[in-house]
Order: C-alpha cells, then sequence, then structure tokens
C-alpha cells in the first residue's frame, strides 16, 4: 500500500540557512551559500543537492549574513523571495522578479503552507546608509508546524508563538563571542521552554568562522554551543526533544 503521509523533514545546510520540506513545498531560510563572506570562511561546504527544487526563500532579517544576495542571485531571481516590509526594493533594484514583503502578523500562503510573519527581538538594519526593516521569525505551518527564529533574543509574547512541533532556534553565531539580540546556548535553552516545540533543532552555529581565528582549521568555539544547549534545554524543558545536525545533515519529523 502506498504510503500517503506527508513528508516533514528539516535539513540544516548551515548557519540561518535551513530547508524546511514540509507537505510537497520545499522552502529555504535565509540562504548564506558562499565558502567566504567577507573575513569569514565556512567551515564545510555547501551540499548543492539541498537546494534542488526550493519553491520559496524565507527572509528574516536584512543583515549581511542573512541577506545575502550573492547567494539568492544563485538560487535564481524568478524564486519567490519573502522579506520583511521595507526591503523589497532592495531586491527589486537587483531584478528579483517575485518579491513578497510581509510585517508582524501577516500570514501569506505558499502551496499547501501557511506561513505567518512574527516578531523578533534583533536590530534588522543593514548599516547606518543601508536597507532597514523589522526583524521576523516565521511560523510554517501544515501538517506539523515549524517555528524559524532567524536571528533574535528573549522577547515578550515568545511564549505565545507556541507551542509549535518543530523549533528553529539559534544559539550561537559566527564568533568566540555574542553581540547583543543573539541567543547564546542558555538564552536559547530558555526560550525552548517559552515555545514548548516538540523537538528543537539548534541553528546559527558550527559554520562560519574569522579567517584570522582559523589559519590551520575551524577553531575549536565553532562546534561547542551544541553540548551546552543539550545540557541546557535538559534543565529548562526537559520534556523536548533535542536533534543536534552538523551543517549538511537532515533529520524526518
Amino acid at each position: 500500500m502506498q504510503d500517503l503521509t506527508p513528508r516533514a523533514r528539516i535539513e540544516y545546510v548551515g548557519h540561518a540557512t535551513v530547508v524546511v520540506d514540509l507537505d510537497g513545498v520545499r522552502l529555504l531560510t535565509d540562504p548564506l551559500l558562499r565558502n567566504r563572506v567577507a573575513h569569514l570562511r565556512r567551515a564545510v561546504p555547501v551540499d548543492a543537492k539541498a537546494l534542488r527544487g526550493v519553491d520559496a526563500v524565507l527572509i528574516s532579517h536584512a543583515h549581511y549574513d542573512h541577506l545575502d544576495l550573492p547567494s539568492l542571485e544563485k538560487l535564481g531571481k524568478k524564486l519567490p523571495v519573502v522579506v520583511p516590509r521595507g526591503l523589497g526594493a532592495l531586491l527589486r533594484k537587483r531584478r528579483f522578479e517575485a518579491v513578497v514583503e510581509v510585517e508582524q502578523q501577516e500570514s501569506i500562503r505558499i502551496g499547501a503552507l501557511e506561513v505567518r510573519a512574527v516578531p523578533a527581538e534583533h536590530d534588522g538594519s543593514r548599516g547606518p546608509f543601508g536597507a532597514s526593516a523589522e526583524a521576523l521569525g516565521y511560523v510554517v505551518t501544515g501538517s506539523k508546524s515549524v517555528y524559524f527564529a532567524g536571528d533574535t533574543d528573549l522577547f515578550d509574547g515568545m511564549g505565545g508563538l507556541g507551542p509549535v512541533d518543530v523549533g528553529l532556534v539559534p544559539i550561537w553565531g559566527w564568533g568566540p563571542g555574542l553581540g547583543a539580540g543573539h541567543l547564546d546556548p542558555v538564552r536559547a535553552a530558555e526560550a525552548v521552554a517559552l515555545l514548548e516545540p516538540a523537538l528543537v533543532v539548534p541553528i546559527h552555529w558550527g559554520t562560519y568562522f574569522p579567517i584570522h581565528l582559523g589559519l590551520r582549521g575551524a577553531p575549536r568555539f565553532v562546534g561547542l554551543p551544541p553540548a551546552e544547549f543539550v545540557t541546557a534545554v535538559a534543565k529548562t524543558a526537559p520534556e523536548v526533544s533535542v536533534v543536534v545536525l552538523a551543517p549538511g545533515e537532515s533529520v524526518e519529523l
């Protein structure tokens, strides 16, 4: 007998780039697909197979490691790109043809899925003279629900986003320390306790590092955050399952 169960799969491409493959729709979040970005080097290469058949892209905010125009151009300028309201002109100027702007609590349909823009506590500007818009996360709902946090710190109302089936929660960044507006492993575990997902996949770690800190290979701090996160979740939200995916790995839901 043919299995008619809708497919649900998460692939961690790296940094904040994730493939959400759900109910016949493939969404790609914050694509950063280059081996070198300014002063950053990628620890592992991108698996090109993960990028096949993408139906749409979700962009959380304007920072260069989340809205990377060269990476979007690799995917093609006809692919629908969902961005926070205010960033559309930046993409249309580069001749992207299917740009959709959204704001907090606005929902759109992509195939069988509903995509709802939700708040994020993070600076959304592209530098002092660049484009600026409110940073967002997204809740994707079909046969399962997936929360993609983008970049965020804890914020009032985060608990109201859940419960969800899957949380894609950032736990670090690309350097040995973090600036404001980011979750470290312990605060990310606090976010998990608020969201109450059935399963959480930590993202935004293990992918990029400053070149000068890794002349002989990826520095040690690149791989440390998940262990601290797993320990913290076990204390703050022991009922939540944690699946740690290295860049390029995936999990069937």
